[in-house]
Order: structure tokens, then C-alpha cells, then sequence
């Protein structure tokens, strides 16, 4: 795929105008967070599951997974995932939202395809690197982001990886909004890791430079900078 040279209309001005400093207030009422034993039982799960344990094990990254991936890789390429799409299907109420203003982050949800980049793990300690991998990827009970093996398509043919994707029986799921209806929620939230916009503007900033360009996520950045209102 040739490299894009695309400037998004959604900037670091847009982002610091509607960011805010908003202590974390820990889960919200009534959602039960996942315990390190939840935590170890995902990890055996996964391994035991592993379509290719003689092979290094891959991560297959669509969103902040990108830019900010909290665990070592040794090698990254970029890869092809058919029958998923990235979507602002999973609704926030913390991280980058509050329960007074819900936020939207990415999951991967059903249909379509997504041009995605992919991480190789060091062959040693990879239950220590899951373990960690977990804790940053869901939080609550039950999954929001469910671990799930799958075949991404490569240049050097498909390989075995490793996605986080939605859970539609998530009470969570926000389903196929309309990208106008996206763009009005981005363009507000902001919780204790910061805001929406900056969310979106750092993953359509990490696609490009890697000359993936997602149509949609573009339009949706050009509908953000314009209601947050600067030229």
C-alpha cells in the first residue's frame, strides 16, 4: 500500500481546547472489575489456545495499541484482518469519558476488514506479557474487549494473532452509530487519560505514517475538528 501524505483537519489546538484535568474516580457504580485470578485464567486460556505456540506470537493492533503498546514487541509489520472492522462501538464512562459525560472508544466489531499493524512478542516470559496485556486491554466484568486468536493476512502470507474484539452482549455495545452521531460524542469526552479527539487523532496520525489510511476514521476526525470549532 503506498504511503499516505495527508494532514488530518483535527490538530493538537482542537484537542487542548476541550481538554480538561479530571481526577480518576475509579470504576463507576455497579460495574465489578476483573481480580488477578480473572486475569490468570485468561492467560492459560489463551496460551492452552494458542493456534501456533512454536511460532512467535503476534498482537494485532487497530487503535491505541498503536501508539501506545505498554509491552515489548520485537518486530512490527503491517497486516490485513478480514471479517472485522474498527468501530467506536464500546461506550466509556471512565479512561477518556465520566458517567456525567460518556465517551466512545474503538473495538474491533463484526464485518467488513481492517488494515491494522502487527506486533512480535519475545518468545520469553509471553504469560508475563499477556498478564500485563489483559490488565490494560479490559477492566470490568464481564469483557467488554474479548481476547480472540485470529488470521491476519501479510505480505509474507497469514499468520496467527492475537486481537481484542467486541463483545456485542456487552450491555457496553453501542452498536453502529452514525458517524455524525460519533463525532458529537469525541468532541466532548474527556476523563483522567485525556480526551476523545486526542484518542482519535493519535490512531489516524499512527495509521498514516504507516500508509494505512481508514476512509472512515478520516471523515470522522474532519467532523470532529469542525465541531470543535477552530480553523
Amino acid at each position: 500500500m503506498a504511503r499516505a501524505n495527508r494532514i488530518p483537519s483535527l490538530t493538537a489546538d482542537h484537542v487542548a481546547r476541550v481538554h480538561r484535568e479530571i481526577e480518576d474516580a475509579g470504576p463507576p457504580v455497579g460495574q465489578q472489575t476483573q481480580t488477578s485470578q480473572d486475569y490468570a485464567d485468561w492467560v492459560m486460556r489463551m496460551v492452552a489456545s494458542h493456534p501456533a505456540p512454536a511460532k512467535a506470537t503476534q498482537l494485532f493492533a487497530y487503535g491505541s495499541l498503536i501508539w501506545r503498546p505498554e509491552i515489548e514487541h520485537v518486530r512490527e509489520r503491517t497486516g490485513v484482518l478480514h471479517g472485522w472492522h474498527r468501530s467506536f462501538c464500546l461506550r466509556q464512562l471512565r479512561f477518556r469519558a465520566t458517567p456525567e459525560n460518556p465517551g466512545l472508544m474503538m473495538s474491533l466489531d463484526q464485518g467488513g476488514e481492517c488494515h491494522g499493524v502487527l506486533f512480535e512478542l519475545p518468545a520469553e516470559a509471553l504469560e508475563t506479557q499477556l498478564d500485563r496485556l489483559f490488565r490494560r486491554e479490559f477492566t470490568v466484568k464481564p469483557n467488554t474487549n474479548m481476547p480472540l486468536w485470529v488470521t491476519v493476512d501479510t505480505e509474507s502470507g497469514p499468520v496467527a494473532a492475537l486481537a481484542f474484539v467486541m463483545s456485542q452482549t456487552s450491555e457496553l455495545y453501542a452498536g453502529n452509530l452514525p458517524l455524525e452521531d460519533v463525532a458529537d460524542i469525541l468532541a466532548k469526552c474527556c476523563g483522567h487519560l485525556g480526551t476523545g479527539a486526542e484518542y482519535l487523532l493519535n490512531t489516524v496520525t499512527q495509521l498514516e505514517a504507516r500508509g494505512l489510511h481508514d476512509p472512515t476514521l478520516w471523515r470522522l476526525q474532519e467532523l470532529v475538528a469542525d465541531r470543535i470549532g477552530l480553523v
